[in-house]
């Protein structure tokens, strides 16, 4: 067998080395880098004194005193620390601040000297063997207007630089070994962090492989280890519920049929009950525990229900239909019947599935009643536009003042659709802004809100005599759109005037509740019987068609105000009684 090593053994030395290498390599380069500025600054340094020093021999040199360039030579370097050696174009040294130039060789050779016989300043690094120590050397052409007269060589020697640089590099190599065995340091917490988790995998797979699948592994700093982990849990909470689901089917079949929002009711071929939910125990509140086993019909005695049975009992395609019973209150149910089979595909008995639809069903009678309304809202004007351009067209344009009347009576319904397609307009956008969360509700006084419907409805009110009185704190605020508010307002009020008798009163009362801010208005009219209440707030729903339309309504008034009112978290309520008045009440969250 193949010897294994632990992972954070095979890890460390690895971003270790990598660690000594590059920090072997950038010590190499610093030193590399600082010793060359060094030299380069010495250089420089060298061809500044040079120059320097070039302006006190050259006189000398024009005519040559050779003996004077020797003194000067020797003065100029005893004082400024530094070799000086004048040699003319042939090699000849004639001055030079440390020896006799008669004894020194001639220094055509030299590759400084070679640089600065070209025209150009050379420098160069080499072991003196006169001095016996290594020099840095810089060579300047001395000319005069047409020819080159001297040389002008200084040089120093590179102790001091040499020291310098082994002290820096010596300060390089103590860094880097302090930092070389803190990266030792991080490298092997680095990997211990990796191998880390991935010993606790190993360990939770152990647990997993006893059987222990509740046990959970933590979740690790790193993305892949993470995700590691998420996956072994994600197995073992799969191993469980796998082997729970094997062991407790039936009791899962059962929670789930509980608490399922449909019916459900198993039958036998002979209708006898097998089996039902808690929905359809709800929904019939006639099913008990003891009821399994005994016939449905025994138990639900409604003559649609039982000749649907014997349809779907003769039909082996699944087959549906709405069934209205009268328990606890009229209810639709639509029920769907289909075989219930065993495992040979062979037919034991029927599985009924009921949904109470009622609401479902009353919903899509208001949208037909919806459809056919606007249908004939809008129909009604057209037609009579129709009739009268028709008329007009006929001749009767030629009878100036039937041609004013027709054309009056046009206008009217034109406004009217106007107005029909303005609240339409109106209502979808205040749908549209609730959903989004567009309405911005303030805080604002309430009582400058109510004093500004009431100006709005007033030529109404006093062309009836109707007397608007309120009663609201100038304290009083509430969260709310003052636009949006003021128009539910303005509706409920306009309502008011309009089917109240002539020289009544209207008061309206805003106070505030324990569960918030309530508005009411209350008229003394003619008033609504309880069965159109529930309706009332439906689009185009008219108590009485007939005179709403001589009052001049669009029928979408109150729906403008439900919405608005709901828009800011409320709900409108009315209290009515017919011949005495209606009372319709804003009520909105604190």
């Amino acid at each position: 067998m193949k010897k294994t090593i632990r992972l954070i053994w095979q890890l460390y030395p690895t971003y270790l080395l990598i660690t000594l290498i590059a920090l072997g390599a950038a010590s190499w380069y610093a030193s590399s880098f600082l010793s060359d500025y060094f030299m380069e600054r010495t250089i420089a340094g060298l061809k500044v004194q040079g120059r320097i020093i070039m302006g006190r021999i050259a006189p000398q040199l024009f005519p040559l005193n050779a003996s004077e360039v020797d003194r000067l030579c020797k003065e100029i370097g005893k004082s400024a620390q530094i070799r000086v050696t004048v040699l003319l174009p042939g090699g000849r040294v004639i001055g030079d601040s440390e020896k006799n130039p008669a004894d020194m060789d001639n220094h055509t050779d030299r590759p400084e000297v070679i640089k600065a016989l070209s025209g150009e300043a050379g420098s160069a690094l080499r072991y003196s063997r006169t001095l016996q120590k290594r020099m840095m050397y810089v060579a300047l052409p001395l000319r005069s207007p047409d020819r080159l007269e001297a040389i002008l060589r200084v040089s120093i020697p590179l102790t001091e630089v040499d020291e310098e640089l082994s002290s820096i590099q010596e300060r390089i190599t103590f860094g880097g070994f302090l930092i070389a065995l803190f990266a030792a340091l991080v490298c092997f917490y680095v990997s211990r962090r990796i191998s880390r988790p991935i010993e606790e995998m190993r360990k939770g797979a152990e647990y997993f492989a006893k059987g222990d699948l509740k046990y959970r592994l933590s979740s690790p700093g790193t993305t892949e280890s993470a995700n590691l982990a998420e996956a072994m849990n994600l197995m073992a909470a799969r191993l469980e519920s796998r082997i729970e689901t094997e062991v407790n089917q039936r009791n899962q079949i059962e929670a789930v049929l509980s608490s399922m929002a449909e019916g459900v009711i198993a039958l036998d071929m002979d209708e006898h009950i097998l089996s039902f939910n808690q929905a359809a125990a709800t929904m019939f509140a006639r099913l008990p525990a003891a009821a399994k086993n005994q016939s449905l019909h025994e138990i639900i005695r409604n003559r649609n229900f039982q000749q649907f049975m014997e349809k779907a009992q003769g039909s082996s395609i699944p087959v549906k239909e709405d069934i209205i019973l009268n328990q606890n209150g009229e209810r639709i149910i639509n029920v769907k019947a289909s075989s219930l089979r065993d495992s040979k595909e062979k037919r034991i008995g029927t599985l009924l599935v009921l949904n109470d639809v009622t609401q479902l069903r009353r919903l899509e009678k208001m949208r037909q009643d919806f459809v056919a309304n606007v249908s004939h809202e809008i129909k009604t004007p057209l037609t009579t536009i129709k009739g009268f351009v028709e008329t007009l067209q006929s001749g009767a344009k030629d009878n100036p003042k039937e041609a004013i009347r027709f054309l009056s009576i046009i206008e009217k319904h034109v406004n009217r659709l106007g107005a029909i397609i303005d609240d339409l307009l109106q209502l979808s956008r205040i749908e549209k802004e609730n959903e989004e969360n567009l309405i911005q509700l303030t805080k604002t006084a309430v009582k400058k809100i109510i004093t500004s419907s009431i100006k709005i409805c007033k030529a109404e009110a006093e062309a009836k005599q109707i007397e608007i009185n309120f009663t609201c704190y100038d304290s009083l605020e509430a969260m709310i759109e003052p636009v949006l508010f003021e128009q539910a307002m303005v509706n409920l009020i306009n309502n008011a005037v309009k089917y109240s008798m002539e020289k009544s009163k209207i008061q309206i009362n805003a106070i505030k509740t324990d569960l918030g801010v309530s508005f009411s208005i209350k008229d003394s009219g003619i008033g609504i019987s309880k069965k159109h209440l529930p309706r009332l707030f439906e689009r185009f729903y008219r108590v009485d068609k007939a005179r709403s339309r001589e009052q001049g309504g669009t029928g979408l008034g109150l729906a403008i105000v439900k919405h608005i009112v709901q828009a800011h978290g409320g709900h409108v309520t009315v209290d009515s009684t017919p011949g005495k008045g209606s009372t319709f009440t804003i009520h909105l969250p604190g």
